[in-house]
C-alpha cells in the first residue's frame, strides 16, 4: 500500500527548484573566482621568473587601494544620500494621480528595497573602482614624483606640476564630479517616489527636507566647480587656441581672468544654495544658477571670442609673438632637439677632380652600406634556413661588429622557428619537441660575395671558426616564439638543429633559469586552465623539472617589466660576451609638457617599413608631448632573463618610476661596455624627432609664424604616399676625422620635390651618440630629391640600359634604399637595385643585386660596385671619368701600332654605342659598352709597346650616361 502526502511531490519539487539557482549562482561565482586566480598567479609565478615579482605586485596593490578607495567613496556617498533622502520623505502624502502611479512602485520596492540599493550601490561601486583602478600609473607618479627643474614662463610652476600633480587632480575632480552627480540624481529619484518632489497636485512642488537636502548637494556642487574653475587656470598651458600650443594672448589676457571671476561667482552661487537651509523658496538658489550659467557663457566664451576677433586677429604676430616664442622653446627642449645644430652646407661644392677621387676612395675604403635590410629578408631565408620549420624576419636589422680588426656595419637576424613540419603536427612535437629557434646569421653591410650577402655567420651548428662567437646559439625567446612550450624535463629531448652530416638531427635539453616549473599537479591544473589546454593536464610526456616558456616575445616581455615605458617597435640582436641578447629601447612620454606642440605617436613613426613589413610595430596611436629614451632594456634569447638600465639620467621621469619600482632600473654605470658597443640611437625617437624638425628647425618667431622654411619628410621613392624611412649607416660627416655610425634621414621643402636639408644623428654611444647635425642647403641651390633622383636613375641613358638589361626574361627589379652621403661640398646619392627571378611553382625567388646606381651632381651612372660606379660618376661623364692621355702614348706622343689598332675599335664601339642609344637598342648598347670597355683595356696594355706614328686621340661624341661629350676616351672602370 502507498501513502501519499499532499502537496508533497510539489513541495519537494518547489524544494528542488530552490536550491538550482542558489548553487548555480555558487558554482558561477566559484568558477570567475578561480579564472580571477588562475590568472592573477600565473602572472606572479611569471614576473618572479624574471624577477620582477615587485612590478606586478606593486601594480597590483596600487589597483586593489584605488578599486576599493573609489568604489567605496562612490558607495559610501551615494549611499548615504539615498538614506537621507529615505529618512527625509514626507510622513504624509496628497492624494493624487500621480501619487497612486507611484504608490505602485512603492509597493513593489519597498520589500526589496534594502536588497535593490545594496545590489546597486555594490555595481556602482564595482564600475566606479574598476574605471578608477586603472588610473594607477597617475596616482603613484604623483605620490613620487620629481622635480624638471624647469618653470613655465606663465605660472611659474616647475614642469613637474604639470606633468605628475596637475593629471592627479583632475583624477580626483573628476571622481568627486561624478560622485556628486550620481548623489544628486539618486537623491531626486528617491525623494521623487515617496513624495518629496511633486510634479502635480497644488502647493510647493518640493518639501522643506528634500528642498534643504537637495540645496546641499547643489550648493557642494558649484562649490567643486569653483575649485575646478581655478584648477583650470593651468590648464590653459595645452591651449591649442592660438597660432601653437599653449596659452595664447587671449588665453591670458581674456579666459586667465575670466577663469578667476567664475570662480568668485561659483563660490556666491554655492554660497546661496547653502543660504537655502535658513529660508524658504528657490529664488536665491536660481538667481545664482542663472548668473553662473550666463557667466559662463559670456565670460568664458564670448568674451574670448570678441578679443580673439577684434585685438588678435587684426595685430596677430605682434600679440602672438612672445607665445610663439614660448611654444618654440619649450617643443625643442620637451622633444629633446633643443640642442640640435643647424649648419650651412653645399655653397661651394668641390670641383678639383683629383680631390673628389681621393675623397672617393676614402669612402669606398670605409664602406658603405649597400645591403638593404628590408630587401634582403628572403634572401637570408632561401640562403639560410636550411630548414622550413625555420623563419627570418621580413626585414633584418643592421648593428656594427669588429670583424678583422675593423668595425663594420652588418645585417643581422636570428634563425627563428615558424612552428613543426607541415603533415608532422601533433601536441607533442609543437610544444616539446619545436620548442626554439637557433643561431645569429649575420653579413656585412657594405660588401656582396658576388650578387649575394657576404656571409660572416652562417649555417648550423655554429662555427667556432666564425668572426662572432657565439656560445649559446638557442633562441627560446624571440619575436616569434610559440605561444608556450614545455621544456626541460628529464629525458626530453627538443629539436636543436639538423645534423646534415648524421642525416638525423641534434637534440638538447633546455637547462636555463627562465620558465615557470610545470612539473607538478597544481601548475598543470592552472596551466590548462590558462591556455585551455587539456593536453597540459593529461599528458604523460611532462617530466620532472619541465618548465613552461609563455608571454616570451622580448617587446612583451619588457613591457611587462616596465608598464610605464613605451618600446621601440623593432628590437635588434646582438652577441654580447657569447650569449644573443635582444636589444629594447624604451621611451618615457608625456602628453602634459607645458608649451609644447602634441602629435601622434603613430602617424610620426609610420614609414614604408611600418606599412609594408610584420617584423617592425606600429606605433599605438598615443598622443604626445615629450619623449625621451630614457631606458635601454635586454632580454636573453636563451634563459629569458630581462635587464632594464638607465640611458637618460636626467629624465625626471625615469627617476620617478625609478622610486616606484625601486631596484627594477639598474643605473647607467653598470651597463657592461661589451653591450654599450651595440647600442644605437633608437629609430622611432628619431622620427619624431625629424618630424617636429620639419618646423622647430625655425627658431625665430617671424619666420615661424609665416611658415617660413618649413620641411616636410619626403616620400619613400620606391614606394608611392609613404614616408621614407631613416637609414643607419656609417659614413663621415663634414669636418669629422673620421666617420661613425649615424641615423640619417633627409628633408624636403614643403610642396617642393627638391632636398631642403640632410639630417644625422650620432649613434655610438660616446661623446657624439644623440648629436642632432643638420645640413642645410643653399635656397637657390638646392639638390635633386630623392623622388629626383630616382627619376634620373630611371631616364638616364646609360642606367637606364642597365636596369633594362637587369628587367628581361621576367626578371623584376627591386630598388634598395636610397641613401644620401656628404660627399665633396654636396651630396652622393648611393642605391643598391636587386634583380629578382619570375618564380615557378616550385621555384621561390629571392633578391641579388643587380647594380649600384650613384648620382652626384647632374651625373648617374651604374655598376657592378661601388668603386666602379663612382670612378664613372666622378670622370665628368657618364660612362667614366678622364684621363690627361690616352693609355700608349709614347713620349712625345706617339702611339704604339697597338695602341692604334685599339683607337681604332674604340672608336668603332662608340659609334656603334650611340647608334644603339639612339635607336633605343638596349641590348646592343650593352653589347657595345663590353667592346668600349675591352678596347680600353687593350689601349692600356699597349702602353708597354714601342712608339710608332703619330696617331689622333678618339673622340667620341656621347657617352652611355647621355652626359655631355667626353673630351679624351673612356678611361677603364
Amino acid at each position: 500500500m502507498t501513502f501519499r502526502t499532499p502537496g508533497f511531490g510539489r513541495r519537494l519539487g518547489t524544494g528542488r527548484t530552490r536550491l538550482v539557482l542558489p548553487t548555480l549562482v555558487v558554482f558561477a561565482v566559484l568558477l570567475v573566482a578561480f579564472m580571477v586566480f588562475t590568472a592573477t598567479y600565473t602572472n606572479v609565478l611569471w614576473y618572479d621568473s624574471i624577477g620582477f615579482k615587485k612590478v606586478y605586485t606593486t601594480q597590483l596593490q596600487a589597483k586593489v587601494v584605488l578599486f576599493f578607495g573609489a568604489g567605496l567613496l562612490m558607495s559610501l556617498v551615494v549611499g548615504a544620500n539615498v538614506a537621507v533622502a529615505y529618512r527625509l520623505r514626507p510622513a504624509y502624502r496628497p492624494l493624487s494621480v500621480e501619487q497612486q502611479g507611484l504608490e505602485r512602485y512603492r509597493t513593489v520596492i519597498d520589500p526589496r528595497r534594502r536588497l535593490i540599493a545594496w545590489s546597486l550601490l555594490g555595481l556602482l561601486g564595482v564600475l566606479t573602482g574598476s574605471s578608477v583602478a586603472g588610473q594607477w600609473p597617475v596616482w603613484l607618479a604623483f605620490l613620487n614624483r620629481t622635480s624638471f627643474g624647469v618653470e613655465d614662463p606663465q605660472f611659474h610652476k616647475d614642469v613637474s606640476f604639470y606633468v605628475f600633480t596637475y593629471p592627479f587632480l583632475r583624477l580626483v575632480l573628476g571622481v568627486v564630479f561624478a560622485t556628486l552627480i550620481l548623489s544628486i540624481l539618486a537623491a531626486v529619484v528617491v525623494h521623487y517616489l515617496y513624495g518629496g518632489l511633486r510634479l502635480q497636485g497644488p502647493g510647493d512642488k518640493a518639501s522643506p527636507p528634500a528642498r534643504a537636502h537637495l540645496s546641499v548637494l547643489f550648493g557642494l556642487f558649484i562649490l567643486l566647480k569653483a575649485v575646478a574653475y581655478w584648477f583650470d587656470r593651468y590648464g590653459l598651458v595645452h591651449s591649442e587656441r592660438g597660432v601653437t600650443t599653449g596659452a595664447s594672448y587671449t588665453d591670458v589676457n581674456a579666459l586667465l581672468p575670466a577663469k578667476t571671476i567664475l570662480m568668485i561667482i561659483a563660490l556666491l552661487c554655492s554660497v546661496m544654495f547653502f543660504s537655502n537651509l535658513m529660508r524658504r523658496g528657490m529664488m536665491l538658489p536660481g538667481v545664482g544658477a542663472t548668473l553662473l550659467v550666463l557667466s559662463a557663457i559670456l565670460l568664458g566664451g564670448v568674451y574670448p571670442l570678441l578679443i580673439q576677433q577684434f585685438q588678435v586677429k587684426p595685430d596677430e604676430l605682434a600679440k602672438e609673438q612672445t607665445f610663439i616664442e614660448r611654444n618654440i622653446e619649450f617643443t625643442r627642449r620637451a622633444y629633446g632637439v633643443d640642442k640640435a645644430s643647424v649648419v650651412q652646407y653645399g655653397s661651394q661644392p668641390v670641383t678639383d677632380k683629383e680631390k673628389l677621387r681621393q675623397e672617393a676612395d676614402t669612402l669606398v675604403q670605409g664602406g658603405v652600406r649597400v645591403l638593404d635590410p628590408a630587401v634582403m629578408g628572403e634572401t637570408f631565408e632561401q640562403l639560410q634556413r636550411i630548414r622550413p620549420f625555420y623563419k627570418f624576419p621580413d626585414t633584418l636589422d643592421v648593428d656594427r661588429y669588429q670583424v678583422d680588426g675593423r668595425m663594420v656595419d652588418t645585417i643581422v637576424a636570428l634563425r627563428e622557428l615558424s612552428g613543426a613540419p607541415s603533415g608532422q603536427r601533433s601536441w607533442v612535437k609543437d610544444h616539446m619537441v619545436y620548442t626554439h629557434g637557433y643561431g645569429l646569421v649575420s653579413a656585412y653591410g657594405d660588401r656582396f660575395d658576388g650578387k649575394l650577402p657576404d656571409f660572416v655567420t652562417k649555417n648550423m651548428p655554429v662555427s667556432p671558426q666564425h668572426k662572432i662567437k657565439v656560445a649559446k646559439p638557442e633562441i627560446y625567446f624571440g619575436e616569434r616564439s610559440p605561444r608556450y612550450s614545455v621544456v626541460g624535463g628529464r629525458g626530453q629531448e627538443e629539436l636543436n638543429y639538423p645534423d646534415n652530416s648524421k642525416a638525423g638531427q641534434q637534440s638538447s635539453n633546455y637547462d636555463g633559469d627562465g620558465g615557470v616549473p610545470i612539473d607538478s599537479f597544481f601548475h598543470k591544473l592552472l596551466f590548462a586552465s590558462k591556455f585551455q589546454d587539456k593536453n597540459l593536464l593529461l599528458s604523460g610526456a611532462i617530466n620532472k623539472d619541465a618548465k613552461i616558456l609563455y608571454d616570451r616575445s622580448p617587446r612583451e616581455m619588457v613591457r611587462k617589466a616596465a608598464p610605464w615605458l613605451t618600446l621601440d617597435g623593432d628590437p635588434y640582436p646582438a652577441v654580447v660576451n657569447g650569449r644573443i641578447l635582444w636589444i629594447v629601447d624604451g621611451y618615457t612620454t608625456s602628453n602634459a609638457y607645458p608649451y609644447s606642440e602634441e602629435m601622434s605617436l603613430a602617424e610620426a613613426t609610420r614609414d614604408t617599413i611600418t606599412d609594408t613589413r610584420s617584423a617592425v610595430a606600429r606605433q599605438a596611436d598615443d598622443h604626445i608631448n615629450y619623449m625621451r629614451n630614457s631606458v635601454k632594456a635586454t632580454v636573453d634569447a636563451y634563459d629569458g632573463s630581462v635587464h632594464l638600465y638607465q640611458w637618460d639620467e636626467n629624465d625626471p621621469i625615469t627617476k620617478t618610476w625609478m622610486k616606484v619600482f625601486d631596484n627594477t632600473v639598474q643605473p647607467r654605470s653598470s651597463i657592461p661596455p661589451e653591450l654599450e658597443a651595440h647600442f644605437r640611437y633608437p629609430q622611432d625617437l628619431f622620427k619624431v624627432q625629424r618630424k617636429i624638425l620639419t618646423k622647430y628647425h625655425v627658431t625665430d618667431p617671424s619666420a615661424f609664424y609665416n611658415g617660413e622654411g618649413f620641411w616636410e619628410v619626403p616620400e619613400d621613392p620606391s614606394t608611392k604616399d609613404r614616408r621614407q624611412p631613416p637609414y643607419y649607416q656609417s659614413m663621415r660627416m663634414p669636418g669629422q676625422d673620421s666617420e661613425s655610425f649615424l641615423l640619417t634621414t633627409v628633408f624636403n621643402p614643403r610642396g617642393n620635390a627638391q632636398l631642403a636639408a640632410f639630417m644625422a644623428v650620432g649613434s655610438t654611444p660616446g661623446r657624439d651618440y644623440g648629436q642632432i647635425q643638420i645640413l642645410q642647403m643653399p635656397r637657390d641651390a638646392q639638390p635633386a630629391g630623392p623622388g629626383q633622383v630616382q627619376n634620373s636613375f630611371e631616364t638616364d641613358d646609360q642606367v637606364k640600359g642597365d636596369l633594362f638589361a637587369l628587367r628581361q626574361g621576367g626578371t623584376k627589379t627591386v630598388a634598395g634604399n636610397l641613401l644620401t652621403i656628404p660627399f665633396g661640398g654636396s651630396l652622393l646619392y648611393v642605391e643598391p637595385m636587386y634583380k629578382k627571378a619570375a618564380g615557378g611553382k616550385e621555384q621561390q625567388p629571392y633578391p641579388i643585386l643587380g647594380k649600384i646606381l650613384v648620382q652626384y651632381g647632374n651625373s648617374s651612372a651604374s655598376a657592378d660596385t661601388l668603386k666602379e660606379a663612382l670612378e664613372k660618376v666622378l670622370g665628368g661623364t657618364g660612362a667614366a671619368p678622364p684621363v690627361d692621355a690616352p693609355p700608349g702614348t709614347a713620349p712625345g706622343g706617339q702611339l704604339t701600332a697597338e695602341a692604334r689598332k685599339a683607337v681604332g675599335d674604340l672608336q668603332r664601339a662608340i659609334q656603334d654605342y650611340e647608334n644603339a642609344r639612339k635607336e633605343g637598342n638596349y641590348p646592343g648598347m650593352g653589347e657595345a659598352w663590353k667592346r668600349i670597355k675591352e678596347a680600353q683595356a687593350a689601349l692600356s696594355a699597349a702602353s708597354r709597346a714601342k712608339p710608332a706614328a703619330p696617331s689622333p686621340s678618339p673622340r667620341p661624341t656621347g657617352s652611355p650616361s647621355g652626359s655631355p661629350t667626353p673630351t679624351t676616351t673612356p678611361s677603364t672602370g
